[in-house]
């Protein structure tokens, strides 16, 4: 393992829109709302892939958790804006995988939030780091030409 993406390929993205419950009382996404947009767009492009994440419990004994977040806000995004969360695979690694993450404004494709993300594959029940299943590591792989 160890590989690092393409520069040139094409992100994953997941679209949503913000709601009342996301925002504070500016009527700005409050900081740890972005966490919720990453998370979901990270479990959306595990789906995509044939990894949903209780399958991944029930027939791989395995599951992803967050290690790792750098996250950087640079604009606010507002009540009812729509977003974009997208995210490339950066590296993998025999245990983790590094996700480069942004929150893409969609009206006018302004980025609002980037994030490098590390998740590390744990056993399901004693959550100690394992090596990323093989079949698992070759549908990553599949996504991600080194």
């Amino acid at each position: 393992m160890g590989a690092a993406t393409d520069p040139g390929q094409p992100a994953f993205s997941w679209r949503t829109r913000v709601y009342w419950e996301d925002t504070d009382a500016g009527g700005v996404v409050y900081h740890a709302g972005y966490l919720r947009f990453l998370e979901r767009a990270r479990t959306e492009w595990m789906r995509a892939h044939g990894m949903g994440q209780q399958a991944l419990r029930e027939s791989q004994g395995v599951v992803f958790v967050v290690r790792e977040i750098d996250i950087a806000f640079d604009k606010p995004a507002r009540l009812d804006d729509e977003l974009d969360a997208t995210l490339s695979v950066a590296r993998v690694r025999s245990a983790s995988l590094e996700f480069a993450q942004e929150v893409l404004r969609v009206a006018d494709g302004v980025t609002l939030v980037r994030a490098r993300v590390r998740i590390a594959c744990v056993d399901a029940q004693a959550f100690t780091p394992v090596r990323i299943p093989p079949n698992i590591a070759d549908l990553i792989q599949g996504q991600n030409p080194a």
